[in-house]
């Protein structure tokens, strides 16, 4: 039987979207948009908080 995995929770800081274009307002020679890449500094890019040890389940 298979085993389902609990769905994570979501990032409450950046909501499920860790990583972010921003543009900052020059452009390059070719005409495109200059950006800067930000990204979660709580969940790290992953856009979910970390499981708490407590929810681990162990097997018998």
């Amino acid at each position: 039987m298979p085993q389902h995995t609990p769905p994570r929770p979501i990032c409450g800081n950046c909501d499920g979207f860790p990583t972010v274009a921003i543009t900052t307002g020059t452009r390059n020679h070719d005409g495109s948009r200059v950006t800067v890449t930000a990204t979660c500094r709580t969940c790290n890019g992953t856009g979910h908080t970390a499981l708490a040890a407590a929810l681990a389940r162990a097997g018998r």
